[in-house]
């Protein structure tokens, strides 16, 4: 190669490139060289001006410092090390400690953003882990953005001495003070086991911890970690028991939980999560982490006298964490299902139905008045599928329970809920929407036909003689954060639909609806037969919690029964009035009005009507001035009863729409009103007893 050529070689693009390279690799051996000698210890006022501007804290080194790799991994040394709190969280420090010692592995975070601290020495440190009061930021979360769950860096060993670690978060009522103690690390193996304890407070419970993490036979470089826990509360205890990948390694942890107490919801309300109150429970799972959801696998356990089954999740989600599973149920007692509705489970256990009922302004209260937890339902979303078998209860033929629960963002929905009841089907959908101030609450609740026999065999009725079946809907919507609230100023329509078909009872004062033919048949034993059903409907159209009949209308083979008046959800007092009119001639009829007054929790029949004892007057009378004979003609009914058209009775239409079998409209079934009256119409004095027993003004 010509001189000339080679004089100006190194002048070439490759030349220039490799100068650059050597030039680079030079200044980095330089630096490190630097760095190794005075192990970095002129860094530390820069360390502290960057550290603080990118973390917005005041972070401040009042002893030796030393910053720089040994050979490849990050040495880091501070004494007297020093970080702020943001300003909401008080005067303390987030962190402190006499001495920090870590070994940082470079290559792993260069690569795969992996943070691991090979070894770490720990002294004299405290730790301030907290909330603010809305949950949007936290103390571990630098910077002016919102705050994040704590992700540790994994730790492949460590020498930890006099560790104090402090928790608060307000809105979910949980604080904690937690002591590590010593942790040492000999070659390959830890010499003494991790072990912490501490005291705290969950929603003003107190409860204590106690844990370790052993390891007598993992290695540090790969080793799993057994780990023990064990909290300790006024009505819950919790042990928690496995291995972990690494001494803070949560992702793939293998774990045992259990837990057991007199109520579940203080477990579950640790994370912000409400449910009911429920009876003793003991509860079994699998625990592990992947990403950010904690598994419960293979869960198993009971709850009071109900057994339970699947699987949850916890995913820790912004802006609210979601929980999602799949549970089932053998059987449940009905006992278990009271507080879900809004009844103490440990009153109606010991007291049966009577432990449902409370008193109100000396009145008897059946509906629940269990408020909605507003406030915990914005801390949480769910998914949860929901079986049961069997339901255990009397009288109650119930089983196949199907529940799909949903919660987002404050809108909960129990849609479907369904159930098979008597060979038949109730398919329900509820809608309970707490994004406003004022809770509404949407019922829409379906009973496909349903025999008559089977859904009544606990009330005496015989099922072999009766051929009947039911069929309903109840639609409303109210505004309220309790049940009775919701229903108290309710508006919407109930529909109770009876098809063709017989139906019989043991108890015969139940199965005849005209009181004369009751009468005279009770005297001379004739109770032969069932009464034949041709149509029926018990409907109600309900405003601002106020039930007025529209229509009572039951047309059987012999008679036509109708009934008017109507009930309230605000105090559940009752006010209606049935009667019974025979469609031929009968010689002992007195069906005079029979009135259903009282309570749903304390109902009261009154079958001795004025009007039945202003006929016996008259009869009396008759009988006196005349003969017996002629005493009789006060209980003759001329059988004018009006066969009804059963169109539009099935159809579960308002009593404007009721016709006759000849088409007429029905002038007997009132207006739709709470009236007693054939026209519909309320006297003053009837406004005023009703206006005082309805809405309980005096």
């Amino acid at each position: 190669m010509p001189w000339y050529r080679r004089r100006y070689r190194k002048h070439t693009p490759l030349g220039w490139i490799g100068r650059i390279l050597l030039g680079l690799l030079i200044a980095i051996i330089l630096a490190w060289a630097i760095l190794f000698i005075t192990k970095g210890r002129f860094l530390k006022h820069s360390f502290e001006r960057i550290a603080s501007q990118s973390t917005h804290r005041t972070v401040r080194v009042a002893g030796d410092f030393q910053f720089y790799f040994n050979p490849i991994n990050l040495k880091f040394v501070a004494e007297e090390l020093s970080v702020s709190n943001p300003d909401w969280a008080g005067p303390r420090n987030f962190f402190e400690a006499k001495r920090i010692d870590l070994r940082g592995a470079v290559v792993p975070f260069l690569f795969s953003g992996t943070r691991r601290i090979n070894r770490l020495e720990l002294d004299g440190a405290r730790v301030d882990m907290e909330w603010d009061k809305t949950r949007q930021h936290n103390s571990w979360t630098f910077g002016t953005g919102k705050g994040k769950p704590l992700e540790l860096p994994l730790i492949r060993a460590a020498t930890v001495t006099g560790t104090q670690v402090r928790y608060r978060d307000p809105r979910q009522q949980l604080a904690a003070d937690i002591l590590i103690e010593t942790a040492k690390a000999t070659e390959s193996r830890f010499a003494s086991a991790i072990r912490l304890n501490g005291t705290g407070t969950a929603r003003t419970t107190p409860f204590t911890v106690v844990g370790a993490l052993l390891s007598p036979n993992a290695t540090i470089a790969g080793g799993e970690n057994q780990l023990m826990l064990h909290f300790d509360a006024a009505r819950t205890k919790l042990d928690v028991l496995g291995t972990l990948p690494g001494a803070t390694a949560l992702e793939g942890s293998k774990l045992r939980v259990t837990a057991r107490g007199s109520n579940l919801a203080d477990l579950l309300a640790v994370i912000g999560v409400a449910i009911p109150e429920t009876r003793t429970y003991k509860l079994n799972a699998a625990l592990t982490k992947a990403g950010n959801e904690w598994r419960f696998t293979r869960l198993n356990g009971f709850f009071g006298d109900s057994d339970i089954a699947g699987t949850l999740t916890v995913a820790l989600k912004e802006p609210r964490l979601l929980l999602t599973a799949t549970l089932a149920t053998r059987t449940l007692d009905i006992i278990d299902v009271a507080p879900f509705i809004g009844y103490n489970p440990d009153l109606v256990a010991a007291k049966g139905a009577a432990g449902a009922i409370t008193r109100v302004g000396g009145t008897p209260r059946l509906l629940p008045d269990a408020k909605l937890r507003v406030d915990a339902l914005r801390n949480f979303d769910a998914d949860v599928r929901y079986t049961v078998r069997t339901l255990r209860a009397r009288s109650l033929p119930v089983s196949n329970i199907a529940l799909t629960l949903g919660l987002d963002n404050s809108l909960l929905t129990l849609s479907p809920l369904t159930f098979d009841m008597a060979r038949g089907h109730v398919a329900s959908d509820i809608r309970i929407n707490a994004r406003r101030p004022a809770v509404v609450t949407d019922y829409d609740i379906r009973l496909s036909p349903t025999p008559l026999g089977v859904l009544l065999a606990g009330w005496g009725v015989e099922e072999s003689g009766t051929t009947g079946t039911v069929k309903a809907r109840i639609k409303l919507t109210g505004i309220g954060d309790t049940v009775h609230d919701s229903l108290s100023n309710a508006n919407g329509r109930i529909a109770i639909i009876l098809p063709k078909g017989s139906f019989w009872t043991r108890n015969i004062q139940l199965s005849e609806l005209d009181l004369g033919t009751f009468v005279y048949k009770l005297f001379l034993g004739k109770l032969k037969e069932p009464v034949q059903i041709n149509c029926g409907l018990i409907g109600f159209t309900v405003r601002n919690g106020i039930a007025a009949a529209d229509p009572i209308l039951i047309d059987t083979q012999k008679n036509v029964m109708i009934g008017r008046g109507g009930f309230s959800f605000r105090n559940e007092a009752l006010d209606i009035a049935f009667r019974a009119d025979g469609k031929k001639f009968s010689l002992i009829s007195a069906q005079s009005p029979v009135g259903v007054g009282g309570y749903f929790a304390a109902p009261a029949i009154n079958p001795i009507s004025p009007q039945l004892v202003e006929r016996a007057g008259v009869g009396l009378g008759l009988s006196l001035v005349a003969t017996p004979l002629v005493g009789v003609l006060a209980f003759v009914d001329v059988g004018d009863a009006k066969s009804a058209a059963c169109g539009p009775v099935l159809s579960g239409a308002t009593a404007k729409a009721q016709t006759t079998t000849k088409g007429k409209p029905r002038d007997d079934v009132g207006k739709g009103t709470t009236a007693k009256a054939e026209d519909g119409k309320r006297s003053d004095a009837e406004k005023k007893g009703q206006k005082k027993k309805f809405l309980g003004i005096f």
